[in-house]
């Protein structure tokens, strides 16, 4: 059996300063719903449980040790302590494929907060109600063929990435790319650079 391997990390076309979505202020050309689905600090999970009416299946694409550091990975990568491990999955509801996510974790911490892999990430922590904290730090426009390719559709696409924080102690680093499909129930969300600055 081949083993998987991880795809290359989507390429940034525009990326909103980290002040500004530190703020909340990234880009106010987005809207409402938009706004809340990208900077919010909620569960993507269950934005799209809730959006769709049906339940998230998650696909995993690969789990493996991250030799170095991508030059696309969040800087907040490298506040992770090494050795690192990197997961990438799939998100869809029935057939629909919605969203597109890549988290990179501490080996030990991945070990025990990742034992079902095929489980969202919000579930496998927060079991037990353990507290947490989410803080979006980026927000951009990317751009892969294979992310074209799963979608279904031309991009650029909305991507946001943030950390998840337990007692002060950074956890993980996530990223997520979503399908222009959610217009269906978000609206229409500009996806072009020019019409963003």
């Amino acid at each position: 059996m081949l083993k998987k391997q991880l795809l290359t990390s989507p390429k940034i076309i525009w990326e909103a300063p980290t002040e500004s979505v530190l703020s909340g202020q990234a880009t106010q050309k987005l809207s409402g719903a938009w706004q809340i689905m990208l900077l919010g600090d909620g569960s993507p999970t269950r934005h799209l449980n809730l959006l769709t009416g049906h339940k998230v299946k998650v696909k995993l694409i690969a789990m493996q040790a991250e030799e170095k550091q991508v030059e696309e990975a969040p800087v907040e990568v490298k506040e992770l302590i090494p050795p690192l491990i990197r997961r990438q999955v799939w998100l869809s509801c029935r057939s629909q494929t919605l969203a597109w996510a890549e988290s990179w974790w501490n080996q030990k911490e991945a070990e025990h907060h990742l034992k079902n892999k095929e489980q969202p990430i919000w579930d496998s922590l927060t079991k037990g109600r353990s507290e947490l904290f989410r803080e979006v730090d980026g927000l951009a426009l990317v751009n892969a063929s294979w992310l074209e390719k799963e979608f279904q559709q031309k991009g650029p696409f909305w991507s946001r990435h943030y950390r998840f924080f337990r007692q002060e102690k950074e956890l993980t680093v996530i990223r997520e790319v979503f399908s222009p499909d959610l217009e269906t129930w978000l609206g229409p969300a500009l996806r072009e650079k020019s019409n963003i600055n």
